[in-house]
């Protein structure tokens, strides 16, 4: 899956989805004080930057121990894509990725799936790199993600207040409808490379 910064940036600003995260992260970082929430954005924003590029340079070492291969994690990818997409577009009680436990977040929820869920660990684990040139777009574009991460989550509370519940939800919806494409066209591409191999 070679591709370009723009598409790069756009499909990992779509899997990881920090616009729809905004009320998970405002509802998360409700009991924490104030003064705290801001280190705390950070720092679970810089651990799923981490597990994200360390899946983009280790993923095909962990996949090949685990026998598996790049098709099957292209379908299955597509389909964990696919269920979250629905999700965004069909709001569930349980929100995008289900129910949360309370307390001061620390790695799960936020970090872990809400960011570095299994679509954007499937996602990056896709990117091939055939020079030098196309690894520095991935790790670039996967480093603009961390940017518009950190501030959307920053001024989460302000950004919630701004636009308000519906402007926020009808935005939702709009990156799941985007992100059904994109998911029903990875599985395509699965598909095309599985009939290749019979």
């Amino acid at each position: 899956m070679t591709q370009s910064f723009f598409q790069t940036f756009i499909l990992l600003l779509l899997v990881t989805d920090p616009f729809g995260n905004v009320p998970l992260f405002v509802s998360a970082l409700n009991p924490v004080a104030p003064a705290r929430r801001s280190r705390i954005v950070v720092r679970e924003c810089a651990i799923a930057f981490l597990l994200l590029l360390l899946f983009m340079f280790f993923g095909r070492h962990f996949l090949a121990a685990l026998n598996l291969t790049e098709v099957s994690l292209r379908i299955g990818g597509s389909v964990i894509l696919l269920l979250i997409a629905i999700r965004m577009v069909f709001p569930h009680p349980d929100g995008v990725l289900g129910r949360t436990e309370g307390g001061e977040p620390f790695i799960v929820p936020l970090a872990i799936p809400a960011l570095a869920g299994p679509s954007a660990l499937a996602t990056v684990l896709l990117f091939t790199a055939n020079s030098t040139e196309e690894v520095a777009i991935h790790v670039a574009a996967l480093g603009a993600v961390l940017v518009v991460w950190l501030a959307v989550f920053l001024s989460a509370d302000r950004l919630q207040r701004l636009l308000g519940t519906q402007v926020m939800t009808a935005f939702e919806r709009l990156m799941g409808l985007i992100l059904t494409a994109m998911s029903v066209e990875m599985l395509l591409g699965g598909v095309r490379a599985f009939v290749k191999t019979l």
